[in-house]
């Protein structure tokens, strides 16, 4: 199946919402303190449309969206971004492209920022692995406090 990643448009949103909120009752995810709560999860081609800010879609060849991810400015913290949002649904995983994703977000990511930061979970255990594939390095605290106090692994790269 060919893959093809682009930046988010406002017919994707709804789409995009579902595929996080299906990955987050995956993982037990669906609840307060994680991007379930995330008043602003449908409104994502709004969000990411100004400076320092994108978000990158996934979509098969029929046009479903099958993931994404996106770069935004971590509030509070100096010259650095976060990696947000990134969710592959499991038909996506393994092909190569969440690599292809992830590449991209970085090389964005370097025009405005000197490090990314990640939150995560740790029962998301093949996540956890890809971002260290991916150069970033484990924290023993959170850069910042946010809204999403639920996570309990978080990581950080050099850009």
């Amino acid at each position: 199946m060919k893959y093809n990643i682009r930046e988010i448009e406002e017919k994707d949103n709804k789409a995009v919402e579902k595929v996080i909120r299906t990955c987050l009752i995956e993982f037990g995810a669906n609840h307060e303190g994680t991007a379930w709560a995330d008043p602003d999860l449908g409104r994502f081609s709004e969000i990411y449309n100004k400076e320092g800010y994108k978000y990158w879609v996934i979509e098969d060849n029929k046009g479903t969206i099958l993931g994404g991810a996106g770069v935004g400015k971590l509030t509070g913290v100096e010259n650095v971004c976060e990696l947000q949002k990134m969710y592959c649904l499991p038909e996506a995983r393994g092909t190569g492209i969440s690599h292809e994703l992830m590449d991209i977000a970085l090389e964005y990511a370097k025009k405005y920022y000197k490090r990314c930061y990640i939150e995560t979970l740790s029962n998301m255990i093949a996540a956890n692995k890809f971002y260290n594939k991916h150069g970033f390095n484990k924290l023993d605290k959170p850069l910042v406090e946010t809204e999403h106090n639920a996570c309990d692994v978080w990581y950080v790269k050099e850009l």
